[in-house]
């Protein structure tokens, strides 16, 4: 989904009809009190952006980013500043910070629509990197230990062995270790904690 941010409605509007053409879900909002509002911790399964207009009433564009910041949602919503006004030490500084890219306008639509498609790429890999980490703080600490005798390549009576404990122990942690974390084998195992 692409969030777009900007106090004007044609800007708005010709930013959600390049992203329609771009087959690109957008939602915008008027400000940046409104976007901070709606938003919450539910992701877009397809990777969210931001597309940030930093001159606004109420709450400029850099305000709303560091609230993003404090949040630790830059991550999983880059953002990409919009402006009419270049200040190149604030889009040096908000760089630094951690913004995704920095516009002036009047902008290629081209090269715009194809950072948001970065953006949108690097959201989604940030999305599932936080789903495979929940779903390890799912596990006991002996199934932790299991699973790195697992990916070190061990068989099942050496893990026993290593751990003291009997082979069918280990085999029940080996299937819970595989529910919780979404796997079949141990081989697909490997491929989602590389």
């Amino acid at each position: 989904m692409l969030h777009i941010v900007d106090d004007e409605a044609v800007v708005r509007d010709a930013l959600s009809w390049l992203a329609t053409s771009r087959a690109i879900p957008a939602r915008a909002y008027e400000s940046g009190l409104q976007f901070l509002a709606q938003i919450g911790s539910e992701f877009d399964v397809n990777g969210d952006c931001v597309l940030l207009d930093v001159r606004m009433p109420d709450m400029n564009g850099v305000a709303v980013f560091d609230q993003l910041l404090t949040r630790g949602l830059v991550q999983r919503m880059p953002v990409i500043f919009l402006t009419g006004h270049g200040d190149v030490p604030m889009a040096v500084d908000t760089l630094k910070r951690g913004a995704f890219d920095f516009f002036e306008k009047p902008f290629n639509d081209n090269q715009l629509m194809d950072r948001v498609q970065e953006a949108l790429a690097n959201s989604r890999r940030a999305s599932e990197s936080a789903a495979v980490h929940a779903r390890l703080a799912t596990l006991s600490v002996r199934e932790r230990e299991v699973l790195d005798l697992i990916l070190a390549g061990k068989m099942n009576k050496v893990v026993a062995d290593q751990l003291g404990i009997s082979m069918r122990t280990v085999e029940v942690h080996r299937a819970h270790i595989f529910d919780k974390m979404q796997v079949k084998t141990a081989v697909e195992l490997a491929g989602l904690l590389k």
